[in-house]
């Protein structure tokens, strides 16, 4: 927080009635100086006027706002400034102190007292200043008409302030005695105004003022040896020690010289701390370095008073220090205890970091343990929610803190408050819902907050149909969440509703959860009917569980298969590969008549031709003509040159489908956005018009990611619901493998890392693993998945490569049978 430096320090007054200017007669300009002058003096009030009014928030707005105000003498506008500025922050001592003089030159009279006395009250709260204290007892000292007329009731309340300035800063051990030499003072005055032949109130006296000087020689302070000498001196004016030249302690009583030396030696093992606090020159960071290290020091010597002063003194410099903060407060619940002080000094310290949820937190509970009221609690708890906070996170738990408070409060183990009931708990569930869902991006934190709700709802409520309306809700917008399931069934069966916990087990056993949690649903409710159902309940669970386990498991083989078959590849032994390459031209030479026909059919056509050609070029870059440059990713496919020799391994990819056509790489990139990790997007396009083709493959940074992104399945962009899964590298591998020898739907031959489209193999993972029931070789329309070749070589399903046909088996035409029958229906 910025300080208020260089601030004039004379009276508004002064300013109001300064010298007048000179007549336009004797100066010509002057009249005109001072109007400009004015001019700019209001378009700077404006302005800043303006600033707060569109951020009252901004501290030093505020400290320029008032000293233009004070500057100019406007008086009304100037308390309002300040009063605004100490809504919502705390003011500098230095801004007290020129508070309380200029109201001391504007307000005379004795309606003038109680109003700066006041201020002062204020300004005593806020930091530790021993200035501040000083000033403030002097000011009452000679204000107070019954402290000047030395009543009993005056004596009273100046000896009560200077205890609270002693308990605020009579510890401080660079300014803590100018405290105590002015509460002597203070003492001896009285004594001075007592009649001579009183001596039993003369000798009351006297005791008080030597019990000072005894507490003050007890306490660590600079110029402890100067103390000692008055206070030896005094002694010998009232006659209790012969005035002599020996040392100093001599003379002095036993308890009084111990308590003297240990007041020393502490002082001296702290010497080497202050002046590290005290060093000029030195950042910020530096110094609360050393404010740290005093604290260490301090607390291991373990006593309460001086750390608490230390912490003072170290927020008064570092007064928006989230981290001193939060070790002060945590000292002042662990170690002190003391209810009270803990609360005045939460209330400091959100004043100063508002933006810290866990001090409003802290907030919280240091106020129920202080028993504050319900109107308290809940005046500090709306007044977070108004704070900016760097986390979603801090917002809920500043809810569930709030719930947390209600719930003791209305315990049936507790007296009821008036006005508390359940309704407050379910209003504020329902609000933090609100305001929570539309920034939480994990369905964890949702969870664990609606589970809480329905808790309440069901024993302390008691109202089970309510806790129900709660999971309901919760799962219209997390059904796919198996942990709901799980947790609103078991909240079903604690409360003995065995009906209600089947019906949601018929409800959720079918539904697709992420990992092993469709299984995983299926096998809680058969154990739920063996320990709770009848034996029609059991049957009835194991009709409906076992297709659904069925078709989980043929869909789980089948990927096994699909990764097995992948490996086994990879693991041919190198010498095999080399026999099989030694025996090509043998087996070349084996092959069927029909198979040559074919090969020269698509030499005739061109097609090898093409291929080779297309290898001979996969390593040409591709220039722009006119930029002389090469061309950029988007460029080459917009003009299907895109190179065939490009490899991508997707090992952390996501294949989106059923994008519009309309989309491009920003829209993807701002879709998941709220994800994060994006580290590459391939929209793929037509080769020959470079058009969208509604399919794209996006790159994630790490598995988390991918994750996330594949959870936003069936979210909507630019009106079209996508479709999400992960790509699956292993199924390129293997489709690589095979289409050496695939026919395609134009009836050329491709081979491995050429023509074939990758994404074929993530439309089939998509389609496969979107279906209700798995069948092997069906694709989701109920057609075959093998309509590239020719039904007379499709096998069927269970048949093996090494089976011979059956006689019924229509014998496989070759090419130039084929190419007949095409002549024919033309």
């Amino acid at each position: 927080m910025a300080e208020v430096a260089g601030m004039e320090e004379e009276h508004l007054d002064d300013m109001n009635n300064g010298a007048e200017a000179k007549s336009d007669t004797e100066n010509p300009c002057s009249s005109d100086s001072d109007s400009f002058d004015d001019d700019a003096e209001d378009l700077q009030l404006e302005t800043l006027e303006k600033e707060l009014a569109e951020n009252p928030s901004s501290y030093d707005t505020h400290v320029q706002y008032i000293r233009t105000l004070r500057k100019l003498g406007l008086i009304d506008k100037l308390r309002e400034a300040r009063e605004s500025m100490n809504v919502l922050f705390p003011m500098s001592p230095a801004m007290w102190q020129e508070w309380v003089k200029d109201e001391a030159s504007l307000i005379t009279g004795p309606e003038a007292f109680p109003v700066i006395e006041k201020l002062y009250e204020r300004g005593v709260h806020e930091y530790l200043s021993v200035s501040l204290w000083c000033d403030y007892v002097n000011f009452v000292q000679e204000h107070d008409p019954s402290v000047r007329e030395c009543s009993s009731d005056g004596i009273k309340k100046m000896r009560d302030l200077f205890e609270r300035a002693l308990t605020a800063g009579g510890l401080h051990i660079v300014e803590g005695n100018k405290i105590w030499e002015a509460y002597r003072e203070f003492e001896q005055a009285i004594f001075h105004t007592i009649d001579d032949n009183n001596n039993e109130e003369k000798e009351k006296q006297i005791q008080c003022i030597r019990s000072i000087f005894h507490r003050q020689l007890s306490v660590p302070l600079v110029d402890l040896r100067s103390t000692l000498l008055a206070y030896k001196a005094w002694e010998v004016v009232h006659g209790n020690l012969c005035e002599s030249n020996s040392s100093d302690l001599d003379g002095i009583p036993n308890h009084v010289a111990s308590a003297y030396q240990k007041a020393m030696e502490m002082y001296n093992a702290r010497i080497p701390y202050e002046q590290q606090i005290s060093k000029q020159g030195e950042d910020d960071n530096e110094k609360l370095q050393h404010f740290m290290t005093y604290l260490k020091f301090e607390q291991s010597c373990g006593d309460p008073a001086r750390i608490q002063l230390l912490y003072e003194r170290a927020v008064a410099e570092f007064p928006i220090s989230s981290d001193l903060w939060i070790k002060y407060t945590q000292y002042l619940d662990h170690i002190l205890k003391i209810p009270n002080v803990a609360k005045c000094v939460y209330s400091r310290a959100t004043r100063n970091c508002t933006w810290i949820g866990e001090l409003w937190v802290r907030y919280l509970l240091s106020l129920e343990r202080a028993h504050a009221s319900e109107e308290e609690l809940s005046a500090v708890f709306e007044q977070s929610l108004q704070c900016s906070f760097s986390s979603i996170e801090e917002y809920l738990d500043l809810f569930l803190t709030r719930v947390d408070g209600l719930r003791r409060r209305i315990s049936p183990t507790n007296a009821l408050e008036d006005g508390l009931d359940c309704t407050m708990i379910r209003d504020t569930f329902q609000r933090a819902k609100e305001y929570l869902s539309l920034h939480l991006m994990s369905n964890d934190n949702l969870l664990h907050l609606h589970a809480y709700w329905a808790h309440l709802e069901l024993n302390l409520a008691k109202d089970p149909v309510a806790a129900r309306g709660v999971w309901e809700s919760f799962l219209k917008t997390s059904g796919s969440m198996l942990e709901a399931w799980q947790s609103y069934i078991r909240m079903e069966i604690e409360a003995g509703h065995i009906k209600d916990a089947r019906s949601l087990y018929k409800r959720c056993y079918s539904k697709r959860f992420s990992g092993t949690g469709s299984e995983d649903i299926c096998h809680s409710w058969l154990r739920f009917e063996r320990e709770f159902g009848s034996l029609e309940d059991f049957d009835l669970a194991v009709r409906k569980v076992t297709p659904r386990l069925e078709e989980l498991r043929l869909f789980r083989a089948q990927q096994e298969s699909k990764s097995v078959s992948i490996t086994t590849v990879k693991e041919i032994p190198a010498k095999v590969v080399s026999q099989k390459r030694k025996s090509g031209t043998r087996l070349t030479d084996e092959q069927s008549q029909p198979k040559l026909q074919k090969y020269a059919a698509y030499h005739s056509k061109g097609v090898l031709a093409e291929d080779t050609t297309r290898k001979s070029a996969e390593d040409v870059k591709f220039i722009d003509d006119k930029t002389n440059k090469p061309k950029s990713t988007d460029e080459q496919r917009i003009n299907g040159s895109t190179s065939k020799n490009t490899k991508y391994r997707d090992q952390c990819t996501v294949f989106v489908s059923n994008i519009s056509f309309e989309a491009k790489e920003e829209h993807l990139r701002e879709f998941f956005s709220d994800v994060g990790g994006v580290t590459a997007i391939r929209i793929l396009r037509n080769k020959f018009n470079g058009k969208s083709r509604g399919l794209a493959y996006i790159d994630f940074s790490d598995e988390t990611h991918l994750v996330a992104a594949v959870s936003k399945n069936k979210k909507q962009l630019l009106g079209k619901k996508l479709s999400i899964v992960r790509s699956d590298p292993k199924r390129s591998q293997k489709h690589e493998f095979s289409r050496s020898n695939t026919i395609t739907d134009h009836g050329k031959r491709t081979s491995a890392g050429e023509d074939a489209p990758d994404e074929n193999r993530d439309l089939e993972g998509f389609v496969e693993a979107s279906k209700e029931s798995v069948a092997p070789h069906v694709s989701s329309r109920g057609k075959s998945t093998s309509t590239m070749v020719p039904r007379a070589v499709v096998r069927p399903l269970g048949w093996g490569k090494n089976e011979p046909r059956t006689e019924g088996d229509e014998k496989p035409k070759s090419n130039d049978e084929f190419r007949k029958m095409f002549l024919k229906t033309e």
